[in-house]
């Protein structure tokens, strides 16, 4: 698509606290030329927030879980501000656990425009850019994999432009819960129409079987789950049969 994206280079900083997080720790970031201080304290990590006001918007499975995979194709976007920040992203964990095990594409706008850069993050530890060519439009597949023994291989593949990333990490987890999700950690977004997953498989199992429970995020709300394929789109809730009919208590780490 004809946009004046670029993609980020990896260069880590130290840790430091990002303006407005609900997180309770923040995990290292890359600090970039032109990076905004909210930015650049900015890291993706554990759910926090209510059902209608979360800090992920899309589908969560919680259980026990070994392996997720999906694919999502990134939207056009237009920066609101230098603050907005989000990211589609694939994992494991993060919803009653401490740890989550995510890969991800994520918009920062700090320069002013929409800056695209693939990643991926062992919560609490930092995330980790990967230097390849991203554009909007670009159609994306995550997976992330429990080998057991606190291994765990995490893959993001660019299938419109033909790059694959791989990587072997460990953690000490619990395989708690299985996500498909947009997340700004600045809680900011800039705005789009529309943002499709599809595919979204559980221990190789739609995701629709797991009885997912459907988050909104920043005014974004997923639609209805059929097959492992849903939207998210500006909207006030949840529009599917999944959404639950109580409210959780928030939580916090």
């Amino acid at each position: 698509m004809g946009t004046n994206t670029e993609t980020r280079h990896p260069h880590l900083t130290g840790r430091a606290a990002a303006a407005g997080l609900l997180l309770a720790a923040v995990a290292l970031v890359p600090a970039c030329a032109g990076t905004s201080a909210a930015a650049a304290g900015a890291g993706f990590g554990p759910h926090s927030g209510r059902f209608q006001d979360s800090n992920w918007g899309g589908y969560v499975a919680t259980g026990s879980f070994g392996t997720i995979s999906g694919s999502w194709t990134e939207p056009h976007v237009t920066c609101n501000s230098s603050n907005d920040l989000f990211a589609p992203w694939i994992g494991l964990d993060g919803y009653g656990s401490q740890t989550v095990e995510q890969t991800g594409v994520q918009t920062d706008c700090s320069s002013g425009s929409p800056v695209l850069s693939a990643w991926y993050e062992m919560y609490p530890a930092a995330p980790v850019y990967w230097d390849d060519p991203i554009s909007e439009g670009d159609s994306f597949t995550a997976s992330v994999v429990s080998n057991g023994g606190g291994s765990y291989t995490l893959t993001l593949k660019d299938n419109t432009r033909g790059w694959t990333e791989h990587v072997n990490q460990n953690l000490g987890a619990q395989n708690a819960s299985a996500e498909a999700v947009i997340e700004s950690p600045t809680q900011s977004y800039p705005s789009f129409s529309e943002l499709d997953f599809s595919g979204v498989t559980v221990d190789g199992q739609s995701l629709d079987t797991t009885n997912p429970q459907a988050f909104t995020s920043g005014g974004y709300g997923p639609g209805p789950l059929s097959g492992g394929s849903f939207s998210m789109t500006p909207s006030g809730a949840a529009r599917t049969s999944h959404a639950p009919t109580e409210r959780p208590s928030v939580i916090r780490y």
